[in-house]
Order: structure tokens, then sequence, then C-alpha cells
């Protein structure tokens, strides 16, 4: 149990949280109890890192200092949540609005989500100067994009005017942290606040946090499914699992002398696989791309005349084999996303794309309509992919009926076994909402939603970012098999090398929208021809 301090800014006290019953289908479904009695404190000028696998009750513990759950889906079953001296579960409306964004600021797991899709960038990043310090929109101006190049935004100024859907996943996480800082708060919640980022510009957050907490004298809670980050970080971690802490103190003592079995298992967490074997010569080509373009216009003016374009995918080609993973790496807006867009006809490009052997760019809609089962996506965001509306049994089955595949018990049948490979086999998950999900088990979900119609072609979209450490090794081995048994061919887009190196064949390196080095996995890990290549290596694996 952690010992309560003095100086503690906030402190947990027999903390509980349950989900609350509701009824589907006619029947009732009880998640139950998810946070069983917690006890932490966190220092007010400390970093305290809250560590475990997706699904261990992080984030609702988190979540809970800002009272963010509806109160129809989470019930604070007991306990108490102190900040300051003050029952957070026991505070009104009022009160919160009061400390939401001016003492505890919060950087949430998946920035799409909690940026307004409606808003310009500046407008949100200056939202809680205007709102909590009575700065005026003008004079917000400059502040919101001093904190935008602070959290390492390329070409900041041009993205104030952006809306959240032109920037890439990791360009939106730093707009939530720096719509997260700009206040200055008392208290920082960071959400997994490094998954969408790359390896050079997590270090940088990384340090940015530090820096700021030790300037501001700022107290943080820094939830992480990486030991490694939270080794970086902080100076208390907490280990949870299945709901409990099980164990707590130093940084340094955590790691030289873990008491419990689970701490050592999440510590050995962690792969030396120097990745599979390329392919040999003539495998059956499954995709190609030739000179492919994707510009974005940047328009100013009242008339909102192009004045410049952003070159996210500039004169791209590659050749994609059968049963082969290609890895796509570099920095959050270098363009791998849009590239895996541009594949599969999700984003409109210039160029030649070719899927198992036709081409594809001038078919209209119902002439794609048949390949699509060829080619399936994992984006991102998974909370945003998924349709809150929909059970897991019917974002995982809706792809077969679509496509008109099996009656409806081997539809059924289908779902379960792909729900089950994916680590989510317990009967209860078939009728939980996304919502009800942690990221991690979101992420999850998407994979048995693009497994389950068994495609040729799977653009994988950092599948495994929202993942621990342990888990992303248990679900690279998934797609092994997978890829083993069915045939599958991967492009798999990430900045985690350490997993790259684990999954793919052959690299591309992209930076600024351009292929910087291609070739076959070992010879890029072992002998990187580009210095930018060489300086994603040191930063990733050393």
């Amino acid at each position: 149990m952690e010992n309560v301090k003095q100086d503690a800014l906030v402190q947990y006290r027999g903390f509980r949280a349950a989900f609350r019953s509701r009824l589907t289908g006619g029947s009732e479904v009880n998640s139950g109890e998810v946070v069983h009695g917690i006890d932490l404190s966190i220092a007010r000028n400390g970093i305290t890192a809250l560590v475990g696998e997706s699904g261990s009750g992080k984030t609702v513990s988190a979540q809970a200092l800002l009272r963010l759950q509806s109160p129809d889906l989470v019930d604070y079953s007991g306990g108490e949540l102190l900040f300051e001296g003050r029952d957070i579960l026991k505070m009104s409306e009022a009160e919160l609005r009061h400390i939401r964004g001016q003492e505890i600021g919060m950087i949430f797991q998946e920035p799409a989500t909690s940026l307004n899709p409606l808003h310009r960038i500046e407008r949100q990043v200056a939202e809680p100067l205007v709102i909590h310090s009575g700065v005026g929109r003008r004079e917000a101006r400059p502040l919101a994009l001093e904190w935008l190049r602070r959290v390492g935004l390329r070409d900041a100024e041009k993205r104030l005017g952006a809306f959240p859907h032109e920037l890439s996943g990791g360009e939106r996480q730093r707009v939530m942290i720096a719509l997260a800082l700009i206040n200055g708060p008392k208290l920082l919640v960071a959400d997994e606040p490094t998954t969408a980022l790359d390896v050079t510009i997590q270090a940088q957050i990384l340090d940015l946090i530090r820096s700021l907490q030790r300037e501001l004298g700022m107290a943080a809670l820094f939830i992480t499914h990486d030991l490694n980050l939270a080794r970086r970080v902080s100076d208390r971690i907490a280990v949870m699992k299945e709901g409990r802490i099980v164990e707590s103190g130093g940084t340094d003592e955590i790691f030289s002398n873990p008491k419990e079995e689970y701490t050592r298992f999440l510590l050995s967490g962690d792969s030396d696989d120097a990745g599979p074997e390329p392919k040999a010569g003539g495998s059956a080509e499954a995709a190609s791309v030739s000179g492919l373009k994707v510009y974005f216009p940047v328009k100013k003016g009242f008339f909102r005349r192009t004045v410049s374009y952003i070159k996210a995918v500039d004169d791209v080609s590659f050749t994609l084999r059968g049963g082969e993973t290609l890895g796509v790496v570099g920095e959050s807006g270098s363009g791998k996303t849009t590239l895996g867009k541009a594949l599969l006809r999700l984003q409109k490009s210039e160029g030649v794309i070719t899927i198992g052997g036709q081409e594809i760019q001038g078919l209209d809609e119902k002439s794609l309509r048949p390949i699509r089962r060829k080619m399936q996506i994992i984006f991102q965001d998974p909370y945003g992919s998924l349709s809150p509306r929909m059970t897991a049994r019917d974002i995982v089955g809706e792809g077969l009926l679509i496509h008109k595949i099996g009656a409806k018990a081997e539809r059924e049948a289908r779902v379960r076994a792909a729900l089950s490979e994916v680590g989510l086999a317990d009967p209860d998950f078939l009728d939980r909402y996304p919502n009800e999900f942690s990221g991690g088990q979101r992420q999850r979900l998407a994979l048995a939603r693009a497994l389950v119609i068994e495609p040729d072609i799977l653009v994988l979209d950092e599948p495994t970012s929202s993942l621990d450490r342990a888990t992303q090794f248990q679900v690279v081995n998934l797609l092994r098999a997978l890829q083993e048994k069915h045939g599958f061919s991967y492009i798999f887009i990430s900045h985690d090398l350490r997993i790259v190196r684990s999954l793919c064949h052959s690299l591309i390196i992209m930076k600024e929208g351009r292929i910087v080095e291609a070739g076959a996995a070992r010879e890029v890990f072992g002998s990187p021809r580009h210095e930018y290549t060489r300086t994603l290596l040191k930063t990733a694996l050393e």
C-alpha cells in the first residue's frame, strides 16, 4: 500500500470504480468493478507513473481526477479522491469547471476524439487562456503559437489555421499537449502522451514535460504501459494489475529490486528478435505504387486562394510482395499514414496504384467495391474509427454482412474466433460498446474487424501504439501466424523500430513526404546509409 505523504497534492484513499449495469438486447449486462480500492499519493513537486497492461484500470483512475466519465456509465463506488484536501468525488459541477484546465490539465490518449473537428487549431489551443485567464483571442494567438512550437509541431504558424483532420496523429497529440500545459496547471495528467509520437519527438516531449514540471513546481501523473518510458520521466512508479496496485516505490528501486512477479514480467516484456528473413525472390506482386503524390493546398485570404501546398507524399514508389511485411517508418507528419490511405483509395492522389495486378486509380466506387475485400486498414486512432452505437459483435461482423460472407451462424462463429485471436475471448465483450473498452482493447477490436474477412493486404497504421510492451509482441506473433497461415501482405506503419525489426521483411524510411532509404529490413538496421536513418535507429534502439 502506498504511504500517504504530507506533501501530497493528490491522494487516492481506497478508491473504487465500477461500470454501471445497463440493458442491451433485453438482458442486463454488468461490467462490474474495474478499480478495487487503490491507495496512491502524487507529490506536489514530482512525477508519479501509473504503469500496467491495457485494461488494468489506469485510465479510469486518471479520468476520475476530472470526473470525465458520465455518472450513467461509471460509478465511483467507494473511497476518497483528494485534491489539495478536497474530495473530487463530492465536488459540484461548478467546482469541477474551475479546476478543469486551470488547476488540472489532461493529455488524452486519443487526441482525434478530444479535439473539436469543427474548430481550427488556434482557437482550441487558445481556449483555456480565454476561459480561465481572461486573455483576449488576439492576445492569445502568440501564446498559442509559442506553445505549438515548444511541443515540436512542424510549420506551427501554418497549422494555426488547420482543422484536426488535416494533421497527422502525432501532430494532433502535440496539439493536445500544448492545450493541456498552456495555463500552467498544478497537476498534469498525461494518459499515454507519447503513444502517437515518433522516437525523436517522444524524447523531446518527455524532456519537455520533465523540464516544465520542475520549472512550474507542477505535479504530474504519467499513465503508460511502457516501463522504460516511466523510468525516463518519473520519480515514483505504481504498478497496476486488474484494478489493483500491486507494487509502488521510487523509480530506481522498482527497476533495481522489483518485488512482485508481475513487475518482473513487465520489465522482461521486450524482444531481441532481429526480425524475419527477407522474402525469397520471385514472390507474386501484391501491390505497387509508382510516382504517388498527395498534395494538400494551403489557402489564405477572404477568397481562400491557394498560396502553396503541403507535400504530404511526394513522388513515392515501392512494391509489396505476397506474404511480405513492408515497414513504413518516419517521424509523425512524414507522410506515412497518408501513403497508406492513398494506397487503399481512401485519400485522393496522383500516380499509379496496382492491387493484385489491377490498376485501381481509374475505377469508380462500384468497380472498386469487390477489390476492397482484398484490402483492409487498421487506423491509428481506434476510437475514432469504431461506431459508438455498435457493439463489438456488430463492429467485427459488419464486414461479413457487407460482403455477404456466410450464414448467420457462420458469421457469429467467425466473429467469436476473430475476437479470441486478438485476446478478447471473454463472451461479455461481445455486447460491449467501444467506450467500455480500454484504449488497448479498442485497438485489438479494430484488428479483429480487419482480420475477420481475411484480406490479401492489410495496412496497419500504428496498430500496437496503444498496447503495453508484452501485448505488443503477442500481437506481432499473432500477425506472423496469420501471415504464415493465410499469406497476408502487410504494410506496417510505425515509429516503434523495435516492433518493426521484429515483424518486417523490408523497409522504407520517409522524411517530409519522400523516401530517403529503402531495402531489406536486416540491411537497413545493420548498415543504414542515410544520416536520418542512423539518427532514428540511434534514438530508438540505444
